[in-house]
């Protein structure tokens, strides 16, 4: 793996932690990803089921971990299933987990092959009142495909009718909201890795450029440090195109006088970055951009103030709401008429900022974690707010990523720079 994986001391802790939240006499299953098909016999790169890296470190596919503290042979009270290797494997695929590697990697003591789950499988359900599986649960997923966890929720259930079955997504969800440090040191890599990309480029922009030489500029910086590349598809966006807020086609010329922005994060270890830069194509500001570039920027600065702990997400985003609702009356694109007649579900502030501020990073880019409790110390949030102007060609975000700490914030992207003058300097050095 190109990444420096963690150290099996946190999987430990995150197992124990779940099994903490599980009822008595329960087991707990949880499956890899599939590798999904693109057409002929080509398949898409692995990405692991990132539950069970939390709660193992193992990143390989066909993987089944299981979990039932109560159960009354110590041995199988944690066991880790691989796909057994052999040389023909080896010479096609390259090599896979050994039982002693993953036992290192995991802290896991019984390694098995996968040929033996169904035996382990039997014993201790038999041995056990609760059956916990897996689903992805998250607010905004999209799921057009059976997933492994699908397919086995099936035949669990058919398998083992008379059990109580439950689920394990909301303890995933409470407990990967809060991040060990070690997982913050893994997201700080992420954004290290981003910023080299955004200074990388801060020398290469200029009128003429292309939007997917820019996105090679980064990919080019992401990979040489370890990363396996973008946390997510990146957002390349020259003049009108940046009030798309999901422009992914990153295909067009870059044109003197347009403002630049750059949605972009490196992933590292599984754990991900998410920037967000508008720069000026030819280095220097107009005074209708810097204008609305400070404007973004000074409720960015007090969105990060406002996410405290005992905060609730849902509050926060209303109370930014009205922050961006006063820098848009000063920047004469609405005016009190308009907040007099506006719809109580849709603002009048979300003609140009029509998107949240927060969201939760972690394993994934929208990660899992509460959206309806208060905010506690150890989560992390995005902050972007961002001003569209399509009818001037203009849209600006900026985005940073942050620790939510008991008096305050941790910024992991502290060093990215994000003022004008800073970014005309470095544009024009």
């Amino acid at each position: 793996m190109k990444y420096n994986p963690l150290s099996k001391e946190l999987y430990i802790r995150n197992r124990t932690k779940f099994a903490a939240k599980m009822a008595k006499n329960s087991v707990a299953i949880f499956n890899s990803n599939d590798i999904m098909p693109t057409n002929a016999d080509g398949t898409m790169k692995f990405r692991q089921n990132n539950d069970l890296f939390y709660l193992s470190g193992i990143d390989q596919e066909e993987t089944i971990l299981l979990l039932a503290p109560d159960c009354p042979n110590p041995a199988m009270r944690e066991v880790l299933f691989l796909r057994e290797t052999n040389e023909l494997i080896a010479v096609w695929e390259g090599h896979k987990y050994t039982k002693e590697e993953a036992e290192a990697a995991s802290g896991i003591k019984n390694i098995q092959w996968l040929s033996n789950f169904e035996q382990v499988l039997n014993t201790v359900v038999s041995l056990s009142e609760r059956i916990y599986l897996n689903t992805n649960e998250h607010l905004r997923a999209g799921v057009v495909v059976e997933t492994r966890d699908a397919r086995f929720i099936k035949t669990c259930k058919e398998k083992f009718p008379l059990h109580i079955f439950d689920r394990a997504a909301p303890i995933m969800h409470e407990l990967r909201g809060k991040k060990e440090k070690e997982e913050i040191d893994q997201m700080q890599i992420a954004c290290d890795i981003t910023e080299k990309g955004f200074r990388r480029i801060l020398s290469f922009v200029k009128p003429g450029v292309t939007e997917y030489e820019i996105e090679a500029e980064y990919l080019h910086e992401f990979v040489r440090n370890r990363s396996k590349g973008f946390a997510y598809e990146p957002i390349i966006a020259s003049g009108a195109s940046a009030c798309v807020l999901h422009y992914i086609e990153n295909y067009k010329a870059c044109l003197d006088g347009e403002m630049l922005l750059m949605d972009v994060g490196a992933e590292y270890g599984n754990y991900n970055a998410d920037m967000t830069r508008t720069i000026p194509v030819n280095g220097r500001f107009t005074a209708r951009q810097r204008a609305v570039y400070n404007a973004v920027l000074r409720v960015h600065k007090e969105a990060s103030n406002i996410l405290r702990p005992g905060t609730n997400i849902q509050d926060y985003h209303k109370e930014v709401g009205l922050i961006m609702q006063s820098e848009l009356i000063g920047l004469g694109l609405i005016d009190q008429t308009d907040i007099q007649n506006q719809d109580s579900n849709w603002p009048a502030y979300k003609k140009y900022f029509m998107h949240g501020t927060s969201h939760h990073l972690g394993l994934d880019v929208h990660d899992v974690g509460t959206m309806h409790n208060p905010i506690t110390p150890g989560m992390v949030f995005t902050v972007e707010p961002g001003i569209y102007i399509p009818a001037e060609g203009i849209g600006i975000r900026l985005e940073n990523n942050i620790v939510i700490q008991e008096n305050g914030f941790f910024d992991l992207m502290r060093n990215i720079p994000i003022k004008v003058e800073e970014i005309e300097e470095l544009m024009n050095s």
